[in-house]
Formats: C-alpha cells, structure tokens, sequence
C-alpha cells in the first residue's frame, strides 16, 4: 500500500498534493487498476484534514479518469486512462512540459540538467505493456 504526505506550509493546496501522489501512485505502479482508495473519512484522519478536502481530491481523479466512484463500494484505480483525444492529449503533455521546462529555467538549470531530470522522472513510472516508453 503507498502512503500519503501532505504538506500544509506548501502553496500548493493540499486537495491537489493528494491528488497528485495518487496519480504517482498508480504511475510508479504502487497502485493498479481496481485498487481500492481508502474512504474519505478514512484518508482524511489518517492526513489530518478536512473530509471535504479528500473530496475534492477524489473529484479531481475522477474528473481526470484517474479512478471511478462505485456508489457503496468506495472509489478505484480506473482500468485505461483518459477519455481525451490524443490531439488534446498531446496539447496537454505540450503544456505541461513547458510549465516544467520554465520553471526548471528559472530555477537555473540549462537544457542538459532538464533533459537528465525529465529521464529520470520517467525511469521511475510503470508503463504497461504495450506502453508508449520509447
């Protein structure tokens, strides 16, 4: 099971620091479609927050394909991934490796730096076979 850490003095709101492990979770493959989450009441004792935080994490997964909401049964690692087009995949990925590449120059890393970062973030994720990993 992977465990969760939230940071409060951190600027990022805590919804979308659980939301985020939880999409590193199941890409590192701590977590495999058809996992169970823990409830909400359950993760926000254990995190020390709000319930309607942990809410608005598993809104955020869910709106984002990362898991499904079984009325009763609690919420699960989604089999597949996104629903979006690969154009808007691809816009997606765009936008978000630029955000990082900014923020990396910005920070005072050159390209070589970057590209090193960016292999290693990679390394680290399970992809399933058949996988786009080249």
């Amino acid at each position: 099971m992977f465990h969760l850490r939230v940071d409060p003095a951190s600027g990022e709101p805590i919804f979308e620091q659980i939301a985020f492990q939880v999409k590193g979770a199941v890409a590192r493959g701590e977590l495999a479609a058809g996992d169970k989450l823990p409830s909400v009441r359950e993760l926000a004792r254990d995190l020390v927050v709000n319930p309607n935080t942990v809410v608005r994490a598993y809104q955020t997964l869910e709106q984002d394909g990362v898991i499904i909401r079984r009325q009763g049964a609690g919420c699960f690692v989604r089999e597949g991934g996104t629903n979006l087009s690969e154009v808007a995949r691809s816009r997606e990925l765009d936008e978000l490796v630029r955000r990082a590449v900014t923020e990396s120059f910005h920070l005072g890393f050159g390209p070589g730096e970057i590209r090193k970062a960016v292999d290693r973030a990679v390394r680290e994720l399970r992809f399933p076979r058949g996988g786009k990993k080249s």
